[in-house]
Formats: C-alpha cells, structure tokens, sequence
C-alpha cells in the first residue's frame, strides 16, 4: 500500500512505537487518528503533526474501541490502515502470575484488538479494503521462562491474525504481523533501558516503527525485527 493519501489508526499512539510510527505516517502524508490513554500527550502529538485526530482510549473498553474506530470513519470519511499497537507487558512465572492481571492482560492484548478488527474491517471492505497490522512480539518466537503471561497473550493475537488474513484476503484486506525485538521504550514500565537484563541491546522504537511502516507498505504477513531472525524456529531453553 501506498500510504500517501491513506487514513491510519493507530493505537498506542502516545509513545514509544506508535508515536515513531504516526511521525512516519504523517511524513509520508498519510492522515493519521491517534489513540492511547493519555490524552493531554495526544493532543499535543496531534497539534504538532497538523490534521491528526486524537482519541483518548482504553482498549480494554469496548466502548470507548467503538468510540475510536467509528469517530476515525466519521472525521475522515474512510479508514485504511488500522495498526493495532496497544499492549502492555507481564512477566514473572507462570505459577505466579496473578489470574485477574492476566485476565485484563488478555482483555488489551488480545481482545481490544481483536474487536478494533471486527469493527474496521466491514468499514474498510467499503472502501474497497485495507492494511491491518497487529504488532506481536519476538517472544513468541522462543519459549522463554519468565514471560509466559506476556507472549501467550501475543501468541493469541498472532493465531487471530493469520486466521484473519484468510478469512479477510477475499475483500482486499490484509493483516499483517510483525515481530519487534526487545525495544527501548517505556513499555513495561521502562525497565527495559538501554540493555537489557540479558544483555542483549534493545532496537530504538523508530526502528521498530519503520518495522510496522513496512508491513503497511508491503502487505507481507510477517515482518521481523533483524535481531529475530535466529529465533524464528521455537527453540526451548535448557
């Protein structure tokens, strides 16, 4: 897809990632519609990118998923490119792992998505189709102690993606899947860093944007991060 012209929801739009990503978009001259939590952030993020919309959400609110994908087509007429950014991280042992955390874990990482899906793609079929990219993770690439919570939730919404790139391929619409490395931004509440607990250096969030702006751009169903690549058969840990 040629995204000059286009109309872009993203969300998780306030940082890291989906704030490198919307700057591309606009750059490209796509219109792009911002959404996250923070809506102070947003505004201003709007104001500075000119034309932009801003939509404060929480994706673990169907309502307010509805609220953003419905205003996104009423502002611009048409949506494009739904980027499905928003998560957060979980991780500790499996046998530790809070049961009513993991359920809201599920709830942003996997269900808000999957409704923004339902309610974007009969809009984008419309319109004669679209790009819809859900950002996974290079987690579940290995089988790694210690993030369990975390990448089933991505393991789940990488299932819902490939099933939906099917059943979608016949109304033009494709959805795509990329897997970021380790990235240093506040997800997880910033204890990423510099480098992390493994000593592995993190990838910049424009880095892992410029990721999701080529799945945009080539519609391939599976865009990696470099550092991924030697983990792209599952490979327990002794």
């Amino acid at each position: 897809m040629i995204v000059a012209g286009k109309v872009a929801l993203v969300s998780g739009a306030s940082s890291g990632i989906g704030m490198a990503l919307v700057r591309m978009l606009a750059q490209k001259g796509a219109r792009v519609a911002l959404a996250a939590r923070t809506g102070t952030v947003l505004e201003t993020l709007a104001g500075e990118l000119g034309g932009a919309l801003a939509l404060e959400t929480d994706m673990r609110d169907a309502d307010a998923v509805r609220r953003m994908v419905m205003e996104t087509h009423r502002h611009f007429g048409h949506i494009d490119v739904l980027v499905n950014n928003a998560g957060r991280a979980m991780h500790g042992p499996l046998m530790d792992a809070d049961l009513d955390e993991y359920r809201d874990l599920l709830n942003l990482n996997v269900v808000g998505a999957l409704q923004a899906m339902q309610l974007a793609a009969p809009l984008m079929r419309e319109h004669g189709g679209g790009v819809i990219v859900n950002v996974s993770s290079g987690t579940t690439l290995r089988t790694l102690p210690g993030v369990g919570p975390y990448s089933s939730s991505k393991h789940a919404l990488n299932n819902l993606s490939q099933v939906a790139r099917a059943e979608l391929a016949p109304d033009n619409i494709r959805v795509c899947l990329v897997y970021p490395f380790i990235t240093d931004t506040n997800f997880g509440g910033g204890r990423v860093g510099h480098t992390s607990r493994s000593g592995m250096v993190p990838d910049t969030a424009e880095y892992a944007a410029g990721l999701v702006l080529e799945a945009i751009e080539t519609e391939n169903a599976e865009t990696f991060a470099a550092k991924t690549g030697g983990w792209r058969t599952d490979r327990p840990i002794a």
